[in-house]
């Protein structure tokens, strides 16, 4: 934690944090919407966005503030193990491209608002729609509290809220969280969708002069490049091992690639991310972005630079048990003047509202459409949907806040491992179920929960020197006998017992569920006004 305030850096901080609170409110006079009682609207921001729209949605809703802090960190700390970020997100892409343009089109078509809407309609079966709805809420809520990690790290080495009894010292966090919270139920998903045009702007901006005016300062990338090989050579006093590589051996490859592979499934099943999706205005719209959006990834790899950076500045070198989530930070403290450090900073903190924004109107919309009418009330009417989803996206924002200041945030951290092993567990019933209804409903059901105690239980064995459990994400992979990732495992487990048990169900002939969609719905092109959905029919499971 910083001694003193930046002031310069503190000053552009705030006037950027005012510029986006302005847009937040004043969004929701854009692209008015016809009927904001309908929870599509406030929800999906009336499915409207076009292409530069929703890539700057997606982009800001992908690329958080806790990318910003922790690839670089990850770099930092280990060298090469932590640029799996970058094939991930190259790999991400081309299989989405095969699966969302399907899943706008068929919600189109049938007004669905969640990925559980879906997977409600597609097996009618309210136990696997409320397993994915509670999966996506559960992964959600550790991302929503890592956003805040972000903003702490960029207060801490600003200076501000360093001091004085909790209330005082966490005071500026409760303040940024409170007009998100504001705004947020004011405009709903157009407020982060506008700012988005400001902090992806930012990010830019600040990366690409971070790569251009950084290795000026250090002497150049050849030494920034040396300076980061000699201290992962050197061999850690805890582990008597090096400290990390500049290149991954043969003993991290699986570890490596299943991690890459794994994280890219699992990226598009997170609720949030479905959001962003769902918003555009037509499937071409989609198409375009899945083409698009790996520049993002080009801007993921300079990022990851900055971690090398850090180390030949000499960040955190002499302190014992340093945080190398300040490593960006402080870099961008020591290196930059105070006015562009601002400018940064203020990157990194929009790039923390804007997701947080995006993930609580997610789960708030899950736990709308999938718990309160499914469960609660299901002739809920179309306003009470919208009231609902709002007061849920406070509850949401209000428990990830009380999470990251009551708990460590290494936990936090290690949750959000968990977030990504949960959530692939989801893509059987989602993804697969886009293409085709081989699988039974139970047998999907089944294999999510065995996909879930797996993945569960392997990660909490994981110790490590600074936790006891839940403290990585790989371990030996059955019958391979290599280190992998630990969500990859347990989906293919997911997949094979509900492959076993589909062949089983059906030479029982046990009930297949009503599936309300039809073929051509998965093709669906046209910009069709929004259905206004009536009562939930009933389905048994």
């Amino acid at each position: 934690m910083s001694d003193h305030v930046n002031v310069p850096a503190l000053v552009v901080f705030v006037l950027f944090f005012l510029l986006v609170t302005a847009l937040g409110f004043l969004a929701a006079r854009w692209r008015k919407a016809d009927n904001a009682l309908h929870l599509h609207e406030w929800g999906l921001g009336g499915r409207s966005f076009g292409t530069w729209v929703t890539w700057f949605l997606l982009g800001g809703d992908l690329y958080t503030a806790y990318t910003f802090i922790a690839v670089p960190a990850a770099i930092y700390g280990t060298g090469a193990a932590g640029f799996f970020a970058v094939p991930y997100t190259i790999i991400a892409y081309p299989l989405v491209f095969l699966f969302l343009p399907r899943l706008w089109s068929v919600a189109r078509v049938h007004g669905y608002v969640t990925p559980a809407d879906f997977v409600r309609g597609r097996y009618g079966s309210k136990a696997l729609s409320l397993a994915v709805a509670v999966t996506g809420i559960l992964a959600t809520m550790p991302y929503i509290a890592l956003q805040l990690v972000g903003i702490q790290a960029v207060l801490d080495v600003l200076g501000v809220g360093g001091s004085g009894n909790w209330f005082m010292k966490d005071l500026p966090l409760f303040l940024a969280f409170a007009v998100l919270a504001a705004y947020t139920y004011s405009s709903g998903l157009r407020a982060p969708a506008l700012i988005a045009f400001v902090k992806d702007t930012l990010v830019y901006i600040v990366i690409i002069v971070a790569v251009v005016y950084l290795p000026m300062k250090l002497g150049g990338y050849g030494h920034i490049f040396d300076a980061a090989a000699t201290k992962f050579s050197t061999v850690s006093p805890v582990t008597h091992k090096p400290t990390g590589s500049m290149v991954t051996g043969p003993n991290a490859q699986w570890a490596y690639a299943t991690l890459a592979l794994g994280s890219a499934m699992a990226l598009f099943m997170y609720p949030h991310t479905v959001t962003g999706v769902l918003a555009a205005k037509s499937r071409k719209t989609v198409r375009r972005n899945m083409a698009l959006l790996p520049a993002y990834s080009l801007m993921l790899g300079l990022l990851a630079l900055l971690g090398f950076m850090a180390i030949a500045a000499g960040v955190g070198k002499d302190v014992k048990g340093y945080n190398a989530q300040l490593a960006v930070p402080q870099l961008f403290d020591q290196l930059f003047p105070g006015w562009f450090t601002g400018v940064a900073f203020a990157a990194i903190g929009i790039g923390a509202l804007v997701p947080a924004a995006i993930m609580s109107i997610a789960a708030a919309n899950l736990f709308t459409r999938n718990i309160y009418k499914e469960f609660l009330k299901p002739n809920a009417t179309p306003e009470q949907e919208t009231k609902v989803a709002k007061i849920a996206s406070l509850l949401v924002k209000v428990g990830a806040l009380a999470f990251v200041l009551g708990m460590d945030k290494q936990f936090a951290i290690n949750l959000q491992l968990l977030g990504g092993l949960w959530i692939l567990q989801t893509l059987p019933a989602v993804a697969v179920g886009l293409f085709t209804r081989w699988f039974h409903r139970w047998a999907l059901l089944a294999g999510w929960a065995v996909g879930m105690a797996y993945g569960t239980w392997q990660a909490y064995g994981i110790a490590t020197p600074a936790t006891k459990h839940f403290g990585g994400s790989t371990t030996l992979i059955p019958l391979i006998g290599q280190n992998g990732y630990i969500g990859l495992t347990a989906f293919v487990l997911n997949l094979l017992v509900a492959a076993v048990l589909t062949v089983l169900f059906r030479l029982a002939r046990t009930p297949q569920g009503t599936d309300e969609t039809s073929p051509e719905d998965y093709r669906a092109e046209a910009e069709t006004p929004e259905p206004t959905p009536g009562p939930a029919p009933a389905m048994a499971d």
